[in-house]
This record gives structure tokens, sequence and C-alpha cells, in this order.
């Protein structure tokens, strides 16, 4: 286990998703190869990024719990929830974005990487989650991965969800499978 940029007693202040994704890389090269993970939020759409760039097997195992399925759903959720319309503001983020990754901020999205991950995956979604909303989720579930199972949880939102005793050991079953 690590702790990721700017996250628990890692340093700084900030992270992007670049950085969270080359340093599971790294952390592959140096350590690996790791046979299991597991990504809460934008821990998620972080594994997912590195998993498409590197080398794995299907017998890999990836917890995706409440993952930010869609950069762009967090980018409108943060301006409603801040009450910002200015469509010149929205627009200043995405060139910011393209221009710290070479990507637009649709990229940056776990329904666009699941076709190219190999490893079987267990994603984990609260009906409740206010943070990732479920419907994100369910455009992924629509399209029946093979290697792709879903766990969807009520009332426990998005912080309770990783917490909770069932959702733990429905997590611990399937990476000891």
């Amino acid at each position: 286990a690590f702790n990721a940029p700017a996250h628990g007693f890692s340093e700084g202040k900030t992270a992007h998703a670049v950085q969270y994704s080359e340093m599971i890389r790294m952390i592959n090269e140096l350590y690996g190869p790791v046979n299991g993970y597991i990504g809460h939020s934008f821990g998620g759409l972080s594994v997912c990024l590195a998993l498409e760039q590197m080398e794995h097997q299907p017998d890999t195992r990836l917890v995706l719990i409440a993952p930010a399925t869609e950069t762009t759903t967090a980018i409108d959720s943060a301006f409603t929830l801040i009450g910002l319309q200015s469509k010149a503001i929205k627009a200043e983020m995405e060139k910011t974005i393209r221009r710290i990754s070479g990507n637009d901020a649709s990229w940056f999205s776990v329904t666009r990487t699941i076709p190219h991950i190999k490893a079987s995956v267990l994603w984990v979604h609260d009906e409740d989650d206010d943070i990732t909303p479920l419907r994100d989720a369910l455009k992924v579930k629509q399209s029946s991965y093979p290697h792709v199972q879903f766990h969807i949880t009520s009332g426990l939102g998005h912080h309770k969800v990783y917490r909770n005793p069932e959702v733990i050991s429905h997590v611990v079953s399937f990476l000891s499978r």
C-alpha cells in the first residue's frame, strides 16, 4: 500500500491524475509486478489510467470503489456546487488540463480506459454517492464487459462504502480468488 501524492503522509498539497498514474506505474516497475490494485474515487481513475499503459495479465485484480468515472462530470459538479456558471472559466480550466496533460478533460475517463484493461475488475458503487454519481458507472455496466463485475450498494454514499464490513468482505474475497 502507498499514499498517493498529496494524500496521507505523502508530500504536497495537490496532485493530478497524470502524476498519480505515473507514480502507480513507477511502483509497479520498482516493486512489481503488482497483482492487485484498489482505487477509491480519484485513485480509481488514476489506477485505470496506469493499467491502460502497463503490461498486466487477466489474472491481475482491480477493485474500483466509487471511482471518479468521468472527469467532465466532476468538473460540472464542482461548478454547480460553488454556483459558478462562467463558460470562460470552464474553458480556461479545460485549456489548463490540456496544457498540463496533453489531453482534454474527457480523456480522463474510466469509461474510456475499461476496454483497454485486461485485469479482472470488481466495481463497487453506492446508489447514494453524491461525489461520483452512479449514473456514470451504469453506462459502463450497460456495456457488459466480461472482465467487469459490479457490486451496487445503497445508503453508504461516497465515503462509507469502503468502510462497510460487507463491502470489505466482498473485496477481500475478490482479491483472494
